[in-house]
């Protein structure tokens, strides 16, 4: 049956959405320990770990850039395009720590920021109203 011949062409659910709605997780909020679990997991490993990483093949491009560049190998172009790769990866690393960086300062100063809102919060509920007097 195609649309010409009648067929509703609306949508059909095969489920009910959930009472409480539809959506993500129903607890988005960490704990001010989870945070600072995860900015130490960052600082000890994830940082540690990439640098080593970016720099695993410096001595071995090092190395074939100028083989591939010397007189006996007829100056290649693969020389050029070794470095230029090796400057790109450089700079994608540097990148990557200080995205790791930016990541591991706001776990740590999440907590402190949402504390700082409640409290704010929490004082202007809580300021003496007019109406007090009566």
């Amino acid at each position: 049956m195609t649309r010409d011949e009648g067929r509703p062409t609306s949508v059909h659910l095969d489920q009910v959405v959930p009472a409480a709605g539809g959506g993500g997780a129903p607890d988005f909020a960490s704990s001010p320990a989870e945070k600072k679990a995860a900015a130490n997991a960052i600082e000890q490993h994830l940082e540690p770990d990439t640098a080593k990483a970016g720099t695993a093949a410096e001595d071995s491009t090092t190395i074939a850039v100028k083989e591939f560049d010397g007189k006996e190998a007829g100056g290649w172009a693969t020389s050029g395009a070794l470095k230029q790769a090796h400057e790109t990866w450089q700079d994608q690393v540097a990148r990557l720590l200080g995205r790791l960086a930016q990541e591991k300062t706001a776990l740590r100063s999440a907590t402190s920021l949402f504390q700082t809102t409640d409290l704010g919060v929490e004082t202007r509920v809580r300021a003496v109203s007019p109406l007090d007097k009566y």
